[in-house]
């Protein structure tokens, strides 16, 4: 059996990596740029060069690294092929077999969201579990589906989408995707500040300690803590919106936890009362006691996920 493997998570500004043993341990994590010019031709020759260099530090021998996981922000299908990914400047990429190619080392892919999800699964908050879902609450709204261990991909690499779940009609102009009603627009960071600002409209004014044109999502959630009314119904509407995209989600694959995740998951347990509420008033009896817990690997979460791809229990 081989004792080592790399993880690699692929973001717009940084790639995150980390050597680890194969049973889990993180022996060395750190970051490089991610050199997005000239269609971000400069991104895997660089992860190869300096996974290298840190076999050659570590005095590891190549024939003893298990392989390569590696996580990126987009849709990639099994055969580690990216269709496009525009933060990173590629168009259709054959990403596994280049950056194998470049090491010597076998490789696997898989969605940062998916992968981060895989983390939290094998050595975060959900560790213990075999089925589980993520929910990414950043800038949008990312999400990992885990059944039995393994990522739930699709077709098209797009498995997991949870932001573009459609949650209502009404939501005033267009998600990033092109369509009109995303989860996206009302639970990510971003969406719930678009949703407070909705409501003052919709409602009239209210009097909240909040400062609507320039309110973060963390103010929301501190107005929450401290009782402002207007801020509770923001969080009431939240939480209603993705209670209900997670109880249709546990509808089709039942899983036996919930992982709360992304920037937005900082405001604590707090977050977690008006979703939970929600999902039990929606989701199928059979699925109602499914755990909600807090992601805790943090950023770490997809270096994590991206080495589990290439162990083998």
């Amino acid at each position: 059996m081989k004792n080592y493997c790399f993880g690699i998570d692929v973001g717009g500004t940084t790639v995150k990596m980390g050597l680890f043993r194969t049973d889990g341990q993180l022996l060395d994590k750190w970051e490089i740029p991610t050199r997005t010019e000239e269609g971000g031709k400069a991104i895997l020759p660089d992860i190869a060069a300096y996974a290298l260099a840190k076999l050659v530090e570590k005095d590891i021998a190549r024939d003893d690294v298990a392989g390569i996981g590696i996580g990126v922000p987009g849709p990639i299908n099994a055969e580690g092929v990216v269709p496009h990914t525009a933060n990173l400047g590629w168009g259709y990429k054959e990403v596994t077999k280049e950056l194998s190619e470049l090491t010597g080392v076998v490789c696997k892919g898989g969605n940062d969201a998916n992968v981060a999800a895989l983390g939290e699964m094998w050595k975060g908050a959900a560790a213990g579990h075999r089925s589980g879902v993520m929910v990414t609450l950043g800038t949008g709204v990312g999400g990992g589906i885990i059944v039995e261990g393994q990522i739930i991909v699709g077709a098209n690499g797009a498995g997991g989408e949870i932001g573009h779940i459609h949650v209502d009609d009404e939501i005033p102009g267009l998600c990033g995707c092109g369509n009109q009603g995303c989860l996206e627009q009302v639970a990510s960071a971003n969406g719930i500040v678009k949703l407070a600002r909705w409501m003052a409209q919709e409602n009239g004014a209210e009097e909240t300690v909040l400062e609507l044109e320039t309110m973060t999502a963390k103010d929301i959630w501190d107005a929450v803590k401290d009782g402002d009314a207007f801020a509770d119904k923001v969080a009431e509407r939240f939480g209603r919106y993705l209670g209900l995209a997670l109880a249709n989600i546990a509808s089709t694959v039942d899983p036996e936890v919930f992982v709360i995740g992304g920037g937005m998951s900082k405001a604590g347990p707090v977050i977690l009362d008006y979703i939970k509420k929600y999902y039990v008033k929606y989701t199928f009896k059979g699925c109602r006691d499914a755990e909600f817990v807090l992601a805790t690997l943090g950023n770490d979460a997809g270096i994590f996920g991206s080495a589990k791809l290439v162990i083998e229990e």
